[in-house]
């Protein structure tokens, strides 16, 4: 089953309406599960959730969509901030903010030599210049990936 389909079919299931547009999956997402586009009424999910993820979950996400899009339709608020869209989203029990991925993506791993707090960084530190922001104490180079 295509993911269009699967957003059909929870559409149908969950709200008792049809989705009659596209959905789409976008490798570009980086910390949200989907995103609703109001100006062509399609839908983008991050597949990267989803492979972390089990499905009741992503169908959690699935459902926060399909209040966006579901709301827009009816002229209703369909923002984050809306009490309609909060109150949707409770009603049908959708995911108000996506699980974060556990994702290792820094480079170098610094720590204080003082305090022992450690800095996960992308890019390298001058060690001369900078200090812990907790205590001031030196930080030094634990391991570069």
């Amino acid at each position: 089953m295509n993911l269009t389909d699967y957003v059909k079919r929870v559409s149908l299931e969950d709200f008792g309406l049809p989705f009659k547009h596209q959905a789409f999956w976008n490798r570009r997402l980086r910390t949200t599960g989907g995103r609703f586009f109001p100006k062509d009424s399609h839908l983008d999910f991050n597949p990267k959730i989803y492979e972390a993820v089990e499905l009741a979950i992503f169908r959690k996400i699935v459902r926060h969509e399909l209040c966006h899009y579901h709301l827009y339709f009816a002229g209703k608020g369909y923002k984050h901030g809306d009490r309609e869209f909060r109150q949707l989203l409770k009603e049908v029990e959708g995911l108000r903010y996506a699980p974060k991925l556990q994702e290792q993506n820094f480079r170098y791993l610094y720590q204080c030599q003082t305090c022992g707090q450690t800095y996960p960084r992308q890019r390298r530190v001058n060690l001369n210049k900078f200090r812990c922001g907790r205590c001031r104490g030196r930080l030094v180079l634990l391991k570069q990936i």
